[in-house]
């Protein structure tokens, strides 16, 4: 067992004080997305959904370098870089699990100078074609757990980030994981009784722990600033 620690973050209402997926929406002409697009979410998932948004926003004449401009407007949750800062040391590995996608976390921390901070970014690929709209993927497909969507179970990432690292050599002391929504429950149930759970007040995931406690072994911490999570780790040492 080594001294090393693992911090995982979801993105969106986590690092970020937005859902950027949401955000981009703005562009649109008069920022509204037409109702047809908006029954996809009901009826084919989030993803799928997202990739209809990209279709009509290049169909209406967004460039990628408005996209990526709109990104740039978001900022980051209080107290957000100031415990990246403080995880920069050899003691922690930095990944993001997110349901949101490559293109728009690599740009927001690469423009706020903090793409370093972060050992491993797992999301749905995303790139822009030739023709400049931005295309979609699935992260992987999966049927294993009812607690996640079909394109993101982000306990099994998180696991097989472990393994692999432990493969490498590398065995985690312990783990945090630091999320908001409900998709951030399965992570929080696969952590042992050596690890921090982190939970946004106020958002969908504080609630779901609270109606799995008698499920997670991990220590619950309720944040609303990073810098409650940065007082937690600096006093547990985790």
């Amino acid at each position: 067992m080594s001294n090393k620690r693992l911090i995982a973050f979801d993105f969106d209402h986590t690092l970020i004080d937005d859902n950027s997926d949401l955000y981009v929406r703005k562009l649109a002409p008069n920022g509204k997305i037409p109702q047809r697009i908006h029954d996809l979410f009901d009826d084919s998932g989030w993803t799928e959904y997202m990739a209809a948004i990209f279709e009509y926003l290049h169909d209406n004449g967004t460039t990628p370098a408005q996209i990526l401009a709109c990104m740039t407007e978001i900022g980051f949750t209080s107290g957000m870089t100031e415990l990246l800062a403080y995880l920069a040391g050899d003691s922690y590995d930095v990944i993001i699990i997110s349901d949101a996608n490559s293109v728009f976390i690599e740009h927001i921390m690469k423009h706020a100078g903090l793409h370093d901070a972060v050992s491993a970014i797992f999301t749905n690929p995303a790139h822009f074609n030739a023709s400049g709209r931005l295309e979609l993927a699935y992260y992987h497909t999966q049927d294993w757990c009812e607690l996640s969507t079909r394109n993101l179970c982000k306990g099994h990432v998180l696991l097989e980030y472990i393994k692999q690292q432990k493969d490498k050599g590398v065995d985690y002391s312990s783990v945090a994981y630091i999320g908001d929504g409900s998709n951030d429950l399965c992570p929080s149930l696969k952590l042992t009784s050596n690890d921090l759970v982190f939970p946004r007040v106020g958002y969908s995931l504080a609630k779901k722990v609270d109606s799995y406690k008698d499920k997670l072994l991990a220590k619950v911490v309720p944040w609303s600033s990073g810098l409650d999570i940065l007082k937690e780790l600096q006093k547990t040492h985790v």
